[in-house]
Order: structure tokens, then sequence, then C-alpha cells
């Protein structure tokens, strides 16, 4: 059966350290940076998702911007222990993808 690429992908994850990986291709303060040209952005995807799946559905859904995937890489972010009024709880475990783009690809629209 195969998934909706909605139900694969749930959103982008926006962060600081998120943005900082999308602004790497434009990096050229170190020789170390200037090898990093090919974009990347983090998208938090199904914790049952593979990697063929997330790519394949980040293809599908940018499919108007002729995007190309190269590569996926997952995380599992396991729940944390938070205490709310001296209750103890657990904050949602999830899983995200950080997918790497080809040279001259973007998500975004100003390029």
């Amino acid at each position: 059966m195969r998934k909706h690429a909605y139900s694969i992908i749930k959103s982008r994850y926006v962060t600081e350290k998120s943005t900082m990986l999308q602004g790497l291709k434009d990096a050229n303060s170190s020789k170390s940076l200037k090898k990093c040209s090919s974009p990347k952005y983090v998208f938090l995807v199904d914790t049952k998702a593979n990697k063929i799946e997330i790519a394949k559905a980040i293809e599908e859904i940018y499919s108007e911007k002729k995007i190309k995937v190269v590569a996926v890489n997952t995380i599992r972010v396991k729940p944390k222990q938070k205490r709310v009024r001296g209750n103890i709880g657990y904050t949602n475990g999830f899983k995200k993808a950080i997918v790497t783009l080809e040279d001259g690809d973007s998500l975004d629209d100003q390029s």
C-alpha cells in the first residue's frame, strides 16, 4: 500500500540550526564551507517512513519546482521528561529528515 506524500512529510522544521544548514550553500568563509554547494532542508516526517519514501514524497510535493533529492538523513528525537506543576510528563518524540538537493535547486521562492 502506497502512502500519500502529505502523510509522510508532516511539515518543514524551521529552527536556528536548520536555517544555518540552508545557508551553508552560500557560505564562503572557509575552504570546507565552500564545498557545501548543495542546499539542505529539514522536515518533520512520519516515524515509520523510510529514506526512499521521504525522497519520493519531497519530489512529489515540490514537483512544480522540478527538484532532485540527492540524499536523505534521518534522526529520531526521543521524548524528554518534563515536570509541570509537580507532575511528571513527557514531550512528544518525533522523526526529522535532513534532505539534500542537487546543486542549483531550491525550495524557496527567491531563486
